[in-house]
């Protein structure tokens, strides 16, 4: 039996490495079959007797990754042996030396730089996560390749993550929702980048993301109809061109439409833009498709009216990763907006496959790709990044953040050279592409010949010159002026260098304070006083006292005095507050938790395990995790709190897996916002139907009527989602009331 398993694993092993050979003959690259049968054998021996939690045999792994940075890619023979070995140095007795003198030293470079960065970017601590990170992008710098290989890694991950445990997953779905596929996109990966997401949100929000998929499926029907009519003019105005072209539906990801109604809190009928035609065409002339692009354009708009503020020229200015297309909404005979992309063959397949793509259309010319150019210039910003001495790791990803998943927009100098910049760039982001110290010393421009802040927000099409002046000077709050990560990393760098100093001149402060009083300056003593004055570290006390924030007094030495330190509380955001007798109950510390299993969310458990956040206030019903915070407690955040997705991707192995299992008898604060029509009686209604209709008490109210809108949100204490439910549902059904959402 053993035997006859034995053989059928050996067979699906060869069906799929003969799978990846087929697969690369296909492409255009140089056939250097011998090299890949020679990295998949050597692979295949060091993996011997290997599984996957999954339960097959390892090598089923790296072939996979093979496979995808081959056919979803398009990369060529080195990347393919270094995909096949990438876990060869890591999880077996072979070196990089092997490596190197068996394949060569360019396959060695690449299976170290992957190695580097192997089991994710994040470790337990926050230096580590830092450090990790700037191995990628060091790497990456040197050979793209790396990340590319990386991304193909982690999608297979994806794709196979229902094996690991549900903290497990949590942690790797939260890390490539934040890092992983803002670097898809940002390489050019259109199409694996939504799938990072989808998978993603499959696993983190898994009834959402179930519902999404049936009302998808619900509404194909209807949808290819609305395609069908919608583009049979079309093919018709195309036809008469004389053009080759095909036509595609483009269905808007599970994971954009939830985040669209999320941020915009819409239903998932209110989404106009779930369907969008994508034309393809083959030009007749490859140095005139800008042209044919514009002719498809004013073709269109013979047949449909075109909206008017929805035109989006990436043709004639390609996003920072390469991506070009036309883009226009049309009003269907059906009175639908729908969007459609207009690209050539070679556009296609660049927004599909990025970088990879472009080198291939690369081949024989001299010039660089504008792809190729905008990489370098990003690059170039992370190494400047990289330079910052010691970030804090939350920032430094932050910053790095900042940068992937922007929209673009293009600015001129005075000199009319264009720049492009993030969406939502600002004139003191401006000020730092040009150099530090004008950033350093910038108090003003001129945009369009009209004096701005620092602060302005810019536009496409302006004209931007920068003012500065000597005595200008970085400040905390030219942190909230910076959107981009360049920006942000040079203020933060002064900043620090400037804050070392206060730290250096306030430990001295102290220091001298306390030996002026006889009180030795330990490490209880200074603990003390940063509880007193709020500090959560004593950096931070130094930098505050260095610069004057507040002056050492009879207060400190009194804080100082007493016998027994104070006991901070918490207390809970919900109805068990206390015990029996009214004192607050002590919260628990994690050290006893198996981080395996799920947590069960009791009510007493809630009282003396748990806290409950405040950013996200979760109730029964929610999907919640638990994050075991620096006090060595159990946070309980719900899942989609933004709180948490930083949480996941930063502090993965602290993450816990819980669901609820209370009863009725506990009660939880919630914040329900409802927006409507400002007509007499209006509020009446609403409270008639809280208080009376569901018997429920408001806990607290706001209300705000202006120009005709009428706006409130109440506090109720509720048992479950399951209440909120049917509140909200009710609220929806007062005449005049337009939109109820949980806040």
């Amino acid at each position: 039996m053993e035997d006859l398993q034995e053989k059928q694993e050996d067979q699906m092993v060869e069906d799929a490495f003969q799978h990846l050979v087929d697969s690369y003959l296909a492409t255009k690259h140089r056939k250097k079959v011998d090299l890949i049968t020679k990295a998949f054998n050597f692979a295949k021996h060091a993996h011997k007797g290997v599984r996957r939690l999954s339960g097959e045999p390892y090598i089923m792994h790296p072939i996979a990754v093979a496979q995808i940075a081959c056919s979803e890619i398009g990369l060529g023979s080195t990347s393919i042996c270094s995909a096949l070995l990438h876990d060869v140095v890591e999880d077996t007795d072979y070196t990089v030396e092997d490596i190197e003198n068996m394949f060569g030293s360019k396959i060695a470079q690449i299976v170290d730089g992957l190695t580097k960065i192997s089991g994710g970017i994040f470790g337990d601590h926050a230096s580590a996560q830092a450090e990790n990170f700037k191995k990628l992008l060091l790497t990456m710098s040197d050979d793209i390749r790396v990340i590319l290989i990386k991304i193909a890694d982690r999608l297979h991950n994806m794709r196979t993550l229902g094996a690991q445990a549900p903290n497990k997953r949590y942690k790797i779905a939260g890390e490539t929702l934040y890092i992983y596929a803002p670097l898809a996109n940002r390489l050019g990966l259109n199409k694996i980048k939504t799938e990072l997401e989808d998978l993603s949100f499959k696993y983190e929000h898994s009834e959402d993301y179930e519902a999404i998929q049936q009302k998808l499926t619900a509404t194909e029907v209807k949808r290819n109809a609305l395609f069908d009519n919608f583009t049979a003019p079309i093919r018709s105005k195309l036809d008469a061109m004389g053009l080759n072209y095909e036509i595609k539906q483009r269905v808007k990801s599970p994971y954009s439409i939830w985040r669209k109604m999320q941020t915009k809190n819409i239903s998932f009928e209110e989404i106009y833009d779930i369907l969008a035609v994508r034309i393809i065409f083959d030009p007749k002339n490859p140095k005139a498709e800008l042209n044919e692009c514009f002719d498809i354009y004013v073709s269109m708009c013979q047949i449909y009216t075109a909206h008017p503020d929805r035109l989006r020229d990436w043709v004639s200015h390609p996003k920072a990763n390469g991506y070009q297309a036309l883009h226009v909404t049309l009003m269907s005979n059906e009175g639908e907006w729908i969007e459609v992309q207009i690209r050539s063959r070679r556009m296609d397949e660049i927004a599909e496959k990025g970088l990879a793509a472009h080198w291939k259309y690369k081949e024989g010319e001299k010039n660089e790709s504008t792809a190729e150019v905008e990489l370098d210039k990003w690059l170039t910003t992370i190494k400047e990044i990289l330079d910052d001495p010691q970030p804090d790791a939350m920032d430094f990803l932050d910053t790095i953040k900042l940068n992937l998943f922007a929209s673009e927009i293009f600015v001129f100098t005075p000199k009319g050279e264009l720049r492009t910049m993030p969406a939502g760039s600002t004139t003191l982001d401006f000020a730092f592409t040009i150099h530090t110290f004008v950033g350093s010393h910038c108090i003003g421009a001129k945009v369009n010949h009209r004096l701005v802040p620092i602060n302005h927000k810019l536009n496409s099409g302006d004209q931007v010159e920068i003012i500065t002046s000597k005595t200008a000077h970085p400040t905390r709050q030219w942190l909230s002026f910076a959107t981009t990560a360049k920006a942000t990393t040079k203020i933060l760098a002064i900043l620090r260098r400037e804050e070392r100093e206060a730290a250096r001149k306030g430990e001295a402060m102290l220091n001298e304070f306390l030996a002026n009083n006889d009180i030795a300056p330990d490490s209880l003593v200074i603990d003390k006083l940063c509880k007193f004055h709020e500090y959560n570290k004593p950096e931070n006390l130094f930098v505050a006292i260095g610069l004057g924030n507040f002056q050492l007094g009879p207060a400190d030495l009194g804080e100082l005095a007493e016998r027994s330190e104070k006991r901070w509380k918490r207390l809970f955001s919900f109805g068990l507050r206390s015990d029996k007798k009214g004192q607050p109950v002590e919260v628990a510390p994690a050290a006893t938790i198996d981080r395996k299993k799920i947590l069960s969310l009791t009510d007493e458990s809630l009282r003396t395990r748990y806290i409950l956040s405040e950013c996200c206030k979760p109730i029964p019903g929610d999907a919640v995790m638990g994050y075991i915070d620096d006090d060595n407690h159990i946070a309980i955040h719900q899942v989609k709190c933004p709180q948490c997705q930083k949480l996941k991707s930063a502090h993965g192995n602290r993450i816990l897996s819980a669901r609820w299992d209370t009863t009725d008898l506990a009660l939880f604060p919630v914040d329900i916002h409802i927006k409507g029509i400002d007509t007499k009686g209006l509020l009446h209604q609403i409270t008639e139907v809280i208080s009376v209709l569901h018997d429920i008490n408001i806990s607290r109210l706001t209300v705000e009527c202006l120009d005709g809108i009428f706006e409130a949100t109440f506090q109720v204490f509720v048992h479950s989602t399951k209440d909120v439910r049917e509140i909200v549902g009710s609220l929806r059904k007062v005449k005049d009331v337009k939109e109820v959402s949980r806040v």
